[in-house]
């Protein structure tokens, strides 16, 4: 516990003295969701300090490939972050579902009139982080010993500094955006906690060679799973189904390309364009939720309180999700006093988790081989692929959950978008 001067000033537990200062809300995690709550909460006017433990550098250079809803899209874009997505971001306008040696195109701007962005989570962190600069904000990288205290009366955050000093920070609120490792979500009272670990890892890479197709395509195959996505033009992107202790250092790249090249072969002739191998990863499959978000001053945002399945695309934009809607309660809490709008917060946000949750599954299951399942199974899965393509509102529905679904709870959400169904930046973008 913080000790005090008698004059009040706080005292770190070595003896030192601790810097204290306050702010209107407290971020515990500057990610993508905590840069862009804080961005969102400059623009209404309410101030926040963020916090991490990582550097600015370490998050800059952890590459994660990136799939962004419409909505998201319209967050970075219609809030002033950056409109560089539009520029540099591959707009897809659908996905392939390839099963039985055939690929089938499901046409997400036909079904829907929505797209989504091919834009590297790495870049959506660039984005915020010179955003925050640009406009003064204050963020913090590169912090340690984070506790969160109080968080049912007067909440503070204290941590230590890359020179060794403790600060204390006092706040209103404070947002724990800190990821699956989250110190925040221990802090819940009586929270309830949903999870399913899947037997089934993807062993990812990242490849330098021509693009194999122009959208993603998901496979599913008698040996397994593979995805096949883009970076750019001569990077590349690809994983396919593992066991969860596998070893990537183990595997040649003739052994990876061969495990590929197998899973998409078929009647049509399909291969992929081959190239050396310059980053190689298992990445397990879990689902994780836990409710409430909330608990008296603190609010859960992002992986801290949800995880998904990487199979539906969901993880950033239910962050993005989470935050567009944390932003206008804590507006409504810190600037109009309505301390009652912090218990929305987790039944809207959780509404839209499980949907995600659901579809998140979904695809996983539906595309992926189950160790040890019967073969009743397997056709029944192929069933499920066959008719899902030949039907309108199969096809629909998938097109409706990858593009996202709108949040008909937020007040004022996305109003005249730049993002138009072309993907041309223009300010006439139709709602859809």
């Amino acid at each position: 516990m913080t000790q005090e001067r008698p004059d009040g000033a706080p005292v770190d537990p070595a003896g030192r003295f601790a810097t204290a200062t306050s702010t209107q809300v407290a971020i515990v995690g500057a990610g993508p969701a905590g840069l862009m709550l804080s961005h969102l909460l400059h623009i209404a006017g309410v101030d926040s300090v963020a916090v991490d433990i990582r550097s600015r550098h370490q998050i800059e250079t952890t590459h994660r490939a990136g799939i962004l809803e419409r909505d998201s899209v319209r967050l970075l874009v219609d809030s002033g972050a950056s409109d560089r997505v539009l520029r540099d971001g591959d707009q897809h306008r659908g996905i392939y579902l390839r099963f039985g040696g055939v690929s089938h195109h499901i046409d997400f701007e036909a079904l829907t009139g929505a797209s989504v962005w091919l834009y590297p989570q790495t870049d959506v962190f660039k984005d915020l982080a010179e955003a925050r600069d640009r406009d003064g904000g204050d963020v913090r990288f590169g912090v340690r010993d984070v506790r969160v205290e109080d968080v049912l009366h007067q909440p503070t955050v204290s941590y230590t500094d890359a020179e060794g000093a403790r600060h204390v920070l006092s706040a209103g609120i404070v947002v724990g955006a800190d990821g699956s490792h989250s110190i925040c979500r221990a802090l819940v009272a009586d929270r309830q906690q949903f999870f399913r670990e899947y037997p089934f890892a993807w062993f990812g890479i990242l490849c330098e060679a021509p693009k194999s197709s122009p959208e993603l395509i998901y496979t599913r195959s008698d040996l397994g799973f593979a995805l096949i996505s883009q970076r750019t033009d001569r990077l590349q992107r690809m994983y396919f189904q593992c066991d969860p202790a596998e070893r990537p250092e183990e595997w040649s790249d003739a052994r990876i390309w061969d495990a590929l090249q197998s899973r998409l072969a078929g009647h049509d002739g399909f291969s992929l364009r081959e190239g050396p191998i310059i980053e190689r990863s298992v990445l397990p499959f879990r689902s994780y939720v836990q409710a409430p978000l909330r608990h008296g001053r603190l609010l859960l945002a992002g992986d801290a309180g949800h995880t998904v399945p990487p199979t539906g695309a969901k993880g950033l934009n239910l962050a993005l999700a989470d935050v567009a809607v944390l932003a206008e309660v804590l507006e409504r809490a810190v600037k109009k006093g309505d301390t009652e709008a912090l218990s929305t917060y987790s039944e809207r946000a959780l509404a839209r988790v499980w949907k995600a949750q659901h579809f998140s599954y979904w695809m996983t299951t539906m595309l992926h081989q189950v160790p040890g399942a019967a073969a009743f199974d397997e056709q029944r899965h192929l069933g499920e692929l066959s008719t899902l393509v030949a039907s309108e509102a199969g096809k629909t529905y998938l097109a409706e959950g990858y593009t996202g679904w709108p949040d008909t709870t937020r007040h004022g959400a996305t109003p005249g978008s730049r993002v138009s169904s072309h993907g041309d930046g223009s300010t006439a973008g139709r709602e859809g």
